[in-house]
């Protein structure tokens, strides 16, 4: 009990550090070529997105993912796939702590989270974006109106107010685009179903959950490529952090087994 309260405890201090971290970020890095009094973050979304149209032969994914899925049945998909994100952020933390065969398995997730929210966090303020959905929303027009729709309208009004308009109070920025947590997240969990559950069903699930939230994030512009290649790298790197911290002994091929015991007090065996 002790170590399942004591690593939820770190993962949500972790978070909610990353969420107010998230708000600051463009107060920390404004414009330098802002003009006198002017409100107006640091933003690389230019470059990003000519990097962007010169991977697809100066086309913009969006255009060639809508074209591919099409607009509107494919549209509900991928938005349900996405938004699914976010009660599952909150919900895993405790059923691996919890459920986990081996606790040494709850901290490798719980480890790997904390790693992950860190270095995301500090990708933002290295290289402060908005996303392409709220930089160019002109390219997101055809989209039929989906539950994803309404959220990037709110986050867009929340950081208009956090930015412009400091009477309203507990408003939160929550747009940050370089590097996609979204793909570090959900990568992180494919791994660890991949590493620590047997159900073959589950590692299904988990890797086209992962493959349909990478290709979301690009279709509803919430993020670059350049963006969802650094949530990559963040998820790789946390998930090796995370099990060397927690005692995993990882061997070719990546694979992996626990150096620890859960139990103190041996059992009979018959």
């Amino acid at each position: 009990m002790t170590l399942v309260v004591l690593g939820t405890v770190c993962f949500y201090t972790t978070y909610v550090c990353y969420r107010n971290l998230k708000s600051n970020l463009p107060f920390v890095r404004p414009d330098p070529d802002r003009a006198d009094g002017e409100v107006k973050a640091l933003s690389y979304d230019r470059e990003l997105h000519v990097m962007d149209r010169i991977l697809f032969f100066g086309n913009d994914p969006s255009d060639v993912l809508h074209a591919v899925f099409g607009t509107t049945l494919s549209a509900h998909v991928l938005s349900q796939v996405y938004l699914t994100y976010l009660p599952l952020v909150i919900l895993l933390v405790t059923v691996w702590l919890v459920w986990s065969r081996n606790i040494s398995y709850g901290y490798w997730f719980v480890n790997s989270q904390v790693v992950a929210w860190s270095l995301g966090t500090l990708s933002y303020y290295l290289l402060p974006t908005l996303g392409p959905g709220i930089e160019y929303p002109s390219e997101y027009e055809d989209l039929t109106h989906t539950p994803t729709t309404d959220l990037m309208e709110s986050i867009t009004l929340g950081r208009s107010e956090v930015l412009y308009d400091p009477s309203v109070q507990d408003a939160l920025n929550s747009v940050a685009g370089f590097a996609s947590l979204h793909v570090t997240i959900t990568l992180l969990w494919a791994l660890m179903v991949q590493h620590t559950v047997r159900s073959r069903i589950l590692h299904w699930v988990f890797w086209v959950n992962f493959a349909l939230t990478v290709i979301a994030t690009l279709y509803f512009g919430w993020h670059y490529v350049a963006d969802d290649i650094a949530g990559i790298t963040i998820a790789v790197v946390s998930f090796y952090i995370g099990g060397i911290t927690s005692g995993q002994k990882f061997e070719r091929g990546f694979r992996s087994h626990p150096t620890t015991t859960t139990s103190k007090v041996p059992v009979d065996a018959e």
